[in-house]
Formats: structure tokens, C-alpha cells, sequence
């Protein structure tokens, strides 16, 4: 059992820091590999059709995993993640980069939600925050490699090494997952292949307009009735994608809804601190140091967080965690007008601290409050509710700077919008467990 336990931890590790690594290192290389393949138009394309069809496939491979079993899936998202680096790496044109990453999209979004699910069947209570919180140090590390590893790939290779490094990773990932036995016996069951295509048009068309630049009613109108429609479909199929017992599940409904305010609120501080700085004189690699402050603050607050929910239970934390984030925001306002590196680190170092309290919890609240064939897909609603929370603040805040008449005013007016939203994420934690008594759960 305890070799089961290392190895697949050591291959989730893994899958984590490639998964990670390989959306910074895009961050501080798209540039040069945009200026190579030309048809710069379609450059904001090469991380939206990742983003979108990671999004989509995040909660619907919890719930084929609930049914199929957490081994499969994850392997089908590494193979699937290996394929679209390989293919990464051969593109010669703009379009065919863009196709590409959606390929890896669609393997990351099988990927993105395991760490939390598997460590919810192998792990108490107690150890799983140690555990997130050890998954979250992949995050920060990343943070630090990735900028050096595309500086050198690009200085003394090429750029198509930063998808082609993945190859390896992935397989020993794979060869690492082959010992694990699951812990958890699937409840087998029909899939509603017919819900996943509507939920994946609806999410899809939504998302659309985090990248066009205009038919936004369209996009909008069409994703709704796409969603409705699918909703539709849901109440009258007898497996649904999700479990009607799921949404009338009030503390995992409020801590789905807590997780996207909280993620559209300040979440996207991470993708412009670093551009704030430069725009100060610090270099990309100091202003990509600035990130691991969070990473910090996540890890010392999510590593005790499991123990603090037996003491103290959910709603005490969450409300703690708001009140975190909301400080954060606060400071944020008064962002200097000529910049302030130690200042910047406090702030993240903060929002590590909130969102460290916040994601251990809720990840263990939903699993711990539904039953043992749901966790998958409630734990996978989670992170599906945080990544669109943080697409929709990424682009809100990029609207407010792009249309600010000069740079720190629309810092200002960005920052002033997730303080805004963080103080309506802290309120929504008032209806947590309202009308029912909470009890933390029990150490096993």
C-alpha cells in the first residue's frame, strides 16, 4: 500500500509540474514563437483554445471517473497531454499551434482536478492538506523554472522544446500510475454523452467572449439557450452529468459559488503584478519571483488546514480565508504609483495565505459532504467553478487596464473591481450551512 501511495503521488507530481510549467513558460515565450509563425491575430487564440477546452473537460472527466475510475481517465489525460506536446512541437503554422493547444487542453482538463480527487480517496482528512498544499508547491516552483528553461530553450534550441520536454515527463508519469490499485470501486454506470456535448457547447460559447472582440449578445445568447438546453436534458436523463442530489447539496452549492467569486475577484492579481513590475524597470525574471510569494503563503496555510476543519469545521475557515483575500484587495488599492517589489510580495504572500485556506477547504468540503461515487464530479465542479471565476477576472481586469487612458489607472480600476468582487465572495459565505447545524468531519 505504501508503494501505491508513493507512486502515484510521484506520478501526479509529475503530471502537475508539467501541467503548470507548461502554462507559465507560454506566458514569457509566446511572444517570440507568435513573431516566428506569423498571423500574430490569432496569438491571444493560443491560450484561449487551451483555457476553453480545459474548462470543459475538467468536470466531465470527474464524473466519468466517478463511474469508470480515477486510473483510466488520468491516464487517457497524460497520453492525450504527450500527444498535444508532440504536435505542439511540429507546428509550422499559427492555426495549426492553436489546434494543437487545444489538444493539450482537452489533456489537462482530464488532468487538472486527480491531485485533489485521488488524495481524497488515499489520504484522511488530516493529510490532505499537506498533501494540496505539497501539489500547490509544483505551482510555485514552476513559477521559477519556467522563465529560465524558455530562456534557454529558446537561446540554445529552439522554442519547440518547451512542448517536446514534456514527452518524458509524461511518460514516466504514465509508468508510474501503472503500480497504483484504486482505493475506490467504480459505481458503473451510463454516461450522458448527449448532456457533455450541450454543457460542452454552452461552457464553450460562453468562454468565447474572454477572446473575441466583438458579438459578444451573440455568444452570449447562444451559450444560455445551449445551457438551458442542457439542463433540459440533464432532469430527464438517468445518469445525469450532475447529480440533481449534487446541486440541492446546499454547503457544496455556496462553496462552488464562494470558489468562482473568489477566483473572478482577485485571482488574476498573479497575471498582472508581474506586468505592473515590469512596467517599473524589474526584469521578467524578478517579476516572475514576485509570484512565488503565493505559492508560499498557500502552502503554509494549506498544509494545517486539515486539521483545522476537524477542530474548527468549514464555514469559521472560509470566513477567514474572505477576510484574507479581501485585506489583500485593500492593499491593493494603494498600489504604488512608482512601483514597490516588497510591497507586492506582502500582497501575494496575503493572497497565498487566502486562497491556500480557501481551496484546501472547499476541495475537502465537497468531497467530504457528498457521497463516495459522487466525490469525482463534486470535486471536479469545484475546480471547474474556480478556472471559470478566473477566466471571467482575467478578463474583466484586462478590459479595465486596455481601456484605462494610462497604465497605474487601470491598475487602480482593475484592483478596485476584485476588491468589489472579494467583498460579495465574503458575503456569500453567510449562507453556508444556513438553517442546518455543521459538524466538522470525522479524522478518517
Amino acid at each position: 500500500m505504501q508503494w501505491n501511495r508513493l507512486s502515484v503521488m510521484a506520478s501526479i507530481v509529475m503530471a502537475v509540474l508539467i501541467s503548470s510549467m507548461d502554462t507559465t513558460i507560454m506566458n514569457t515565450t509566446m511572444p517570440l514563437i507568435a513573431a516566428e509563425l506569423g498571423d500574430e491575430k490569432l496569438y491571444a487564440w493560443s491560450f484561449a483554445s487551451y483555457m476553453i477546452l480545459c474548462t470543459i473537460v475538467t468536470p466531465l472527466s470527474g464524473r466519468i471517473s466517478d463511474s469508470f475510475g480515477r486510473k483510466k481517465v488520468l491516464s487517457f489525460g497524460i497520453l492525450v497531454f504527450l500527444l498535444g506536446s508532440l504536435l505542439c512541437g511540429t507546428a509550422d503554422t499559427m492555426l495549426e499551434l492553436v489546434l494543437y493547444r487545444g489538444v493539450q487542453g482537452i489533456g489537462a482538463g482530464a488532468m487538472i482536478a486527480f491531485p485533489a480527487i485521488i488524495a481524497g480517496d488515499l489520504f484522511s482528512v488530516e493529510a490532505r492538506g499537506r498533501i494540496q498544499a505539497f501539489f500547490t508547491g509544483m505551482w510555485g516552483l514552476s513559477a521559477v523554472l519556467a522563465p529560465l528553461l524558455g530562456s534557454l530553450f529558446i537561446e540554445e534550441l529552439t522554442w519547440r522544446w518547451i512542448f517536446y520536454i514534456n514527452v518524458p515527463i509524461c511518460l514516466a508519469s504514465l509508468l508510474l500510475l501503472i503500480p497504483y490499485k484504486e482505493s475506490y470501486e467504480p459505481k458503473k454506470s451510463t454516461i450522458n454523452w448527449g448532456g457533455a456535448l450541450l454543457f460542452g457547447l454552452a461552457v464553450g460559447l460562453l468562454l468565447m467572449n474572454t477572446v473575441v472582440t466583438q458579438g459578444y449578445l451573440l455568444y452570449t445568447a447562444a451559450g444560455l439557450l445551449f445551457l438551458a438546453l442542457f439542463v433540459w436534458n440533464e432532469r430527464r436523463h438517468p445518469s445525469p452529468i450532475v447529480p440533481v442530489v449534487l446541486l440541492q447539496n446546499r454547503p457544496v452549492a455556496w462553496m462552488n459559488l464562494n470558489g468562482f467569486l473568489t477566483c473572478a475577484a482577485l485571482f488574476g492579481t498573479s497575471s498582472y503584478i508581474p506586468y505592473y513590475l515590469q512596467q517599473h524597470g524589474y526584469s521578467l525574471f524578478v517579476s516572475g519571483l514576485a509570484l512565488l510569494g503565493m505559492s508560499v503563503g498557500w502552502v503554509l496555510m494549506g498544509v494545517p488546514a486539515g486539521r483545522w476543519i476537524l477542530r474548527y469545521g468549514y464555514r469559521p475557515l472560509l470566513v477567514i480565508g474572505n477576510l484574507i483575500l479581501v485585506l489583500s484587495g485593500l492593499l491593493l488599492l494603494f498600489l504604488p504609483e512608482e512601483g514597490g517589489f516588497f510591497y507586492v510580495n506582502v500582497i501575494m504572500v496575503l493572497q497565498g495565505l487566502a486562497y491556500g485556506l480557501l481551496a484546501t477547504v472547499s476541495v475537502i468540503g465537497v468531497q467530504q459532504l457528498v457521497a463516495a461515487d459522487q466525490k469525482g464530479i463534486s470535486t471536479s465542479l469545484q475546480v471547474f467553478a474556480r478556472n471559470i471565476g478566473t477566466a471571467v477576472g482575467v478578463t474583466v481586469m484586462g478590459g479595465l487596464l486596455t481601456g484605462a487612458p494610462a497604465f497605474m489607472t487601470g491598475i487602480h480600476r482593475l484592483f478596485l473591481y476584485g476588491f468589489i468582487v472579494a467583498l460579495a465572495a465574503l458575503g456569500s459565505t453567510v449562507f453556508l450551512f444556513m438553517g442546518k447545524e455543521q459538524t466538522a468531519p470525522q479524522a478518517g
